[in-house]
């Protein structure tokens, strides 16, 4: 193949040629391949790598390509468990097969192709021939070939052009949930705040779905690149180009072919999403800045006093005594009413957290740190405890590779939960944040902090590290989008961790480590079901914790970014997040408080939280905020089955809880980038306000029968999918249902414990007019309060729900697996609505377990004529369409049922 001059975005390299090929022991294949011309920019070539190959699943394909000589830096097999790549090989084998140019090694649904030299490779979809990557530019002058340096690994591939991509992250993408051409990409976990737009923040995950339709059938890959160092991406919209400064190519390929199948084969890898408990999808209040318990104490009895639903009260550090983590301040948190504030919120069901920040004080009569230095937890720098600076001032970093670090870890939460019973954590600046840069002292001439002014300027006297290539490194990325030094107000980039790794390799793993460290000892503690919300992440995070989106600020834009970072967690296999509701920094406006809580009501993870700076922004503040809150919210918590259903969902199959459309509607391509409304699970609707003075919003219903979960008379349908402007006063958000489901819902609370004991209603959609319809949908209950979250006798139960409609008969019934559970809780259900039904007339001839419900009975049969609101489109027929309701039931909910009815036919008048 002919090699074309190269354009001047990347190095003039003629590559690696591949010098052998065999079939590994593992079913895989194995290869060397050797620099064919080595140069010296960023540093020289690695002049044998090790190349392997091996379809791990039948939906997922690794390549992995190392230094076939020396060990390199990989993300450690024991924090992200995965098939260990062979070992290797010291001299090449003689074993070589005949090399032909062009060799295929094929799996159930992957093949694998290779072009020896110069050495190129692509994936392709066994079905269809599709080409899903490939290395080789093919003589086009956008990318060049493989490069693989110590500090410089570049690797592209080509793409359609009318391939939608997702995914690499964490930034705020202002285009969208669509990777935008042009946009930089950069990896870097990074305390920048998140209105910076296109800038890498706190989380790096490497991964992509890549969405195409091919004559309207849609087809979904993904590519993971598992590499923990920095990255600059480089997305063009005809290819894709991955520039790293360290590690290994390690690419995973998941096969798809549904968005839903990818994300099921990614968390199958990197972990499934962690359980939550009940509590966790109830509504939180936070705030930097509740100087007192009383302020706390406040904050709570004015929820109840508006009638707006609070789970969870949380802490910033105010309760801390002078930043110090597991410690509480004397006079403003005193112990005893801090216990009995926590006794009468938990009699009820409230939950209590606060933040812990990895860096430890530096302090001699500090028992955390004095226990730190004699069980040498901390990070290195020349052989001492690397020193920052960060809230309490000088601090040292807890290395959370060291297994040393994890036990002292797990012993200190043990004695702050011994201290203070709180019922989860949260764990901040973890990526990591450090005021200062580079070899800090402690200064002798001043108190740092003074205690006066903003705590995030630099105090110590510091000066630049720059005499390794680990903190200048031959290729700079673009580090909070303005090429900073790579150990900018983190810790130092040739800072050493345990055995020798070096911060250079393992920063970006760092928040992630210290998940998964703190998962553990809330386990060991508490012997419940940990709750964690972290604001660095990495590939496989999900399994341990929440995320919510970082510094955001009270604007309209910032409120529109929230989904798209949402979703995008989705993907990622977080699925628990959601954004500081009114923006953390100042100041929202009562309008965008009112918006805001309508989408944050539907956040997986729903909570408020403001900076000290602001002014107060708890959703009582504002009569007219506290309204749209009640409205929002009191829908939240009567959906609450429905979205924990979701987490087990999650949980079991990586499926995320709010989703963009198109993973319900892979086929519809108009959704590939609608990034103002979304899913919950994969039937429910969020469409909401997101500008200012609006009233109305603009909506895209795709194809089939929508109906409005506010008033569950009126119908959206269309056999194309439309737009339709909605009405959206002030206190209104639109929340639709999709025909063919079935909804658990109950009557919602002030707190879900009181929520999830409230009967039962189930909402059954039937495509508008339906003669003849199917429905399903699915109930998970457990006790919430385990740490696993499966199916077992007596602590869950598992409920499968159908409905059909034919011939005029409708007929509802449930199969109940592990029905112990459910009925020992003596749930039931007191309400069945069934819309979209074809007919007139009045209903007839209930039944209920087979039994003919008679007059004398509690229950009531009623039924309403539905309204369309959307105009018809040539060719659709507008069907009579009935709402009809089953009240006065108690059906246990643990025990299967059945239930029928028939429908009035049409009478001519």
């Amino acid at each position: 193949m002919a090699v074309m001059p190269h354009a001047s975005n990347h190095i003039s390299q003629t590559g690696y040629r591949l010098i052998s090929i065999e079939e590994t022991p593992d079913g895989g294949i194995g290869g060397l391949l050797q620099v064919k011309q080595s140069n010296k920019i960023y540093g020289p070539d690695i002049p044998l790598l090790q190349l392997h190959v091996k379809h791990e699943t039948q939906d997922r394909l690794r390549v992995h390509i190392t230094d076939a000589e020396k060990q390199r830096w990989e993300v450690p097999y024991n924090l992200l468990p995965r098939e260990q790549a062979p070992a290797l090989k010291q001299t090449i084998g003689s074993s070589r097969k005949n090399l032909t140019t062009v060799r295929e090694y094929s799996g159930s649904e992957l093949i694998f192709s290779y072009i020896a030299d110069p050495f190129s490779f692509s994936v392709k979809r066994k079905s269809n021939g599709q080409t899903l990557f490939n290395s080789s530019s093919d003589g086009s002058d956008s990318f060049g070939v493989m490069v693989f340096k110590d500090q410089y690994l570049e690797i592209s591939t080509q793409l359609p052009n009318d391939a939608s991509l997702y995914g690499l992250g964490e930034n705020t993408q202002p285009h969208g949930i669509k990777l935008f051409p042009g946009d930089p990409y950069t990896l870097y976990t990074t305390d920048i705040s998140a209105i910076n737009l296109n800038a890498d923040l706190y989380g790096s995950h490497p991964v992509y779905m890549d969405l195409r339709n091919v004559k309207g059938q849609a087809y979904a890959h993904a590519v993971l690149l598992l590499n923990s160092n920095g990255m600059d991406i480089f997305y063009r919209g005809t290819s894709l180009t991955y520039k790293i400064i360290g590690g290994v190519f390690d690419l995973y390929f998941f096969s798809g072919p549904s968005p839903l199948a990818v994300d099921d084969q990614y968390t199958s890898l990197i972990g499934r999403p962690a359980a939550m408990p009940y509590w966790a999808f109830g509504f939180h209040q936070c705030r930097w800045g509740y100087h007192n318990l009383s302020v706390v104490e406040d904050v709570v009895e004015n929820y109840k006093k508006a009638q707006i639903p609070l789970d969870v009260i949380w802490n910033d550090d105010d309760h801390m005594d002078g930043h110090k983590d597991f410690t509480l301040n004397p006079n403003n948190y005193p112990r005893p009413k801090l216990l009995a504030f926590l006794e009468k919120i938990h009699s009820i069901g409230m939950k209590y957290i606060v933040i812990i920040d990895p860096g430890i004080g530096v302090n001699s009569s500090y028992g955390v740190y004095q226990r730190g230095i004699v069980n040498d937890v901390f990070i290195k720098y020349q052989g001492e405890p690397y020193l920052a600076q960060v809230w309490p001032g000088a601090v040292n970093f807890p290395d959370f590779l060291n297994p040393k670090t994890v036990e002292w870890w797990g012993d200190e939460i043990r004695r702050f939960h011994e201290l203070v019973p709180v019922d989860g954590l949260w764990i901040d600046m973890n990526e990591a944040s450090n005021f200062c840069s580079g070899l800090c002292k402690i200064p002798k001439d001043k108190q740092c902090p003074s205690g006066t002014g903003p705590g995030w300027v630099c105090c110590l006297d510091c000066k630049n590290i720059t005499e390794t290539r680990w903190d200048d490194p031959p290729y700079k990325i673009n580090a909070s989008g303005l090429q900073v030094p790579i150990g900018y107000k983190t810790i130092a980039t040739s800072a050493v961790h345990y055995n020798g790794v070096l911060e250079y390799d393992a920063h970006s793993i760092y928040g992630f480590s210290q998940a998964i460290a703190t998962h553990k000892a809330l386990q060991d503690v508490e012997g419940k079901r940990p709750f964690i919300l972290s604001r660095s992440t990495y590939v496989g995070s999900g399994k341990y914790v929440a995320h919510w989106t970082g510094d955001n600020q009270g604007t309209w834009e910032d409120l529109k970014y929230s989904i798209s970072t949402m979703i995008n967690f989705g993907i990622f296999g977080v699925p628990m997040v959601g954004s500081d509701i009114c923006g953390f920094y100042p100041a929202p406006t009562e309008e965008l408080c009112n918006r805001w809580i309508e989408v944050g009501a539907f956040y997986p993870f729903s909570r408020d939280h403001a900076n000290y700076y602001s002014p107060r922004q708890e959703l009582y503040q504002w009569d007219s905020v506290a309204q749209s809150a009640r409205n929002a919210l009191g829908m939240r918590y009567k959906i609450l089955p429905y979205l924990y259903t979701l987490n087990y969902e999650a949980h079991t199959t990586g499926a995320p809880i709010a989703r963009p459309l198109f993973f319900s509607f892979p086929d519809y391509s108009e959704c590939y980038g609608l990034s103002t409304q979304f899913l919950l699970g994969s039937s429910l609707m969020i469409s909401p306000v997101l500008e200012q003075g609006k009233s109305q919003v603009k909506a895209l219903f795709p194809p089939g029968s929508w109906y409005s979960m506010f008033n569950m008379t009126q119908i959206f349908t269309s056999s194309g999918g439309q737009y339709v402007n909605l009405d959206a006063p002030l206190h209104v958000v639109n929340v639709h249902l999709y025909q063919n489901s079935i909804l658990p819902m109950q009557q919602g609370g002030l707190i879900s414990k009181e929520a999830r004991m409230t009967p039962f209603t189930l909402v059954v959609t039937f495509p508008a007019g339906a003669s003849d319809g199917r429905a399903a949908g699915k109930l998970f209950l457990d006790d919430d309060e385990l740490q696993e979250m499966k199916l077992a006798s007596g602590s869950a139960t598992y409920v499968n729900i159908y409905a059909t409609v034919s011939q005029g008969t409708v007929k509802l019934w449930s199969e109940v697996q592990e029905s112990k559970f459910a009925l020992d809780k003596g749930w039931k259900i007191g309400k069945v609505t069934v819309l979209g039904l074809g007919g007139s007339g009045a209903p007839s001839s209930l039944e209920v377990e087979g039994e003919p419900v008679t007059g004398a009975s509690n229950i009531k049969l009623s039924s309403l004529e539905q309204k369309y609101m959307t105009n018809s489109e040539v060719g659709d027929e507008k069907k009579r369409s009935m709402m009809v309701e089953v009240g006065g039931l108690e059906i246990p909910i643990g025990k299967n049922f059945t239930m029928s009815w028939k429908m009035g036919s049409a009478v001519e008048h």
